[in-house]
């Protein structure tokens, strides 16, 4: 897959389908639309492109409001490859962005991309002011020579599915219906870092792990987790919060694998989040901490090795 930041970059030898927008977590909504993007195109011996934008445009629209992001770029570049998309162009996105107009947006489409089909979810614009709903857009299609296809939105449990909606589950803790919506368990990928130390003091040493600050994190608590250390995937108890119990101000995510005894500093790893097994909480004495760690890495083992080797659905 081509991952490119200028459309002026495109290398296609033949006409393409394109979808445009945020696209952060490729969640099973977004595989909806895309799977039938890449089956037309299949069908219409067709490229399959995607454009989205970094920063976030309501990033630098609303920059008073928090930001956060499921999937940095590069792990999106990850998830759109393996559904099969040949081009990926994550633009720019300033307040000069902000202000060109639909009609010059569609156009640079069209010439370098040879725009063919823009598919898109309804209530769906682009544009400076959004001027470029679905009716402006069918109208220049007339004009320029694609088709919009509108593509009704993925449903579950009553609600559409949606980048908002996982991120508020991942702020109430529950990965396990983030999962869900997800189509795979929420993550974060990190570097492991020196930390303080203490996991190893109390006999469960931990990896503590640096993140980009713009990610978004589940709820603090500790969970039963799945840890990637290269293409090598272990059980894992995992700890968000501030340590209450040693008076911590800064937030951490520590993850502790278990029965893993090499060195971890400087690894990168992915966290993936199983279940929530309860919040974070102070502790009076080390004695009472260390039997909750304790049994915590019990029932995270006894949950994990319930889980199946690939992640499936409900």
């Amino acid at each position: 897959m081509q991952v490119i930041d200028d459309l002026t970059q495109a290398n296609l030898n033949g006409p393409a389908l394109v979808t445009v927008g945020s696209y952060d977590g490729v969640h099973i909504g977004h595989q909806h639309l895309l799977r039938q993007m890449c089956d037309a195109a299949h069908r219409l011996e067709c490229h399959t492109c995607l454009v989205t934008f970094y920063p976030q445009p309501k990033a630098v629209l609303q920059p008073h409001l928090p930001s956060t992001y499921l999937t940095p770029p590069a792990e999106k570049a990850d998830l759109l490859e393996a559904l099969g998309l040949d081009l990926m162009a994550v633009l720019p996105f300033t307040p000069k962005a902000a202000k060109t107009p639909a009609v010059e947006f569609i156009t640079a489409l069209v010439t370098h991309l040879r725009m063919r089909q823009l598919w898109v979810g309804p209530g769906f614009a682009l544009g400076r002011n959004r001027e470029g709903d679905i009716p402006a857009l069918r109208q220049m299609g007339e004009t320029m020579g694609f088709k919009v296809i509108v593509v009704d939105p993925f449903v579950v449990e009553g609600d559409v599915v949606s980048s908002t909606r996982i991120r508020h589950l991942l702020s109430q803790g529950d990965v396990r219906q983030a999962a869900v919506l997800l189509g795979r368990y929420p993550s974060l990928i990190g570097q492991v870092i020196q930390g303080a130390r203490r996991g190893r003091l109390l006999g469960f040493p931990t990896a503590n792990l640096s993140l980009l600050p713009e990610l978004a994190i589940p709820a603090d608590g500790v969970y039963a987790c799945f840890v990637w250390v290269g293409s090598a995937r272990h059980p894992a108890v995992t700890n968000i919060g501030v340590r209450p119990s040693f008076d911590g101000a800064e937030r951490t995510v520590e993850t502790h694998l278990l029965g893993f005894r090499d060195d971890l500093y400087q690894r990168e790893l992915k966290v993936e989040f199983v279940e929530r097994l309860r919040p974070e909480k102070r502790f009076e004495s080390l004695d009472q901490l260390v039997a909750q760690i304790g049994a915590d890495t019990e029932k995270a083992r006894v949950l994990l090795s319930q889980e199946p080797e690939v992640w499936l659905p409900p």
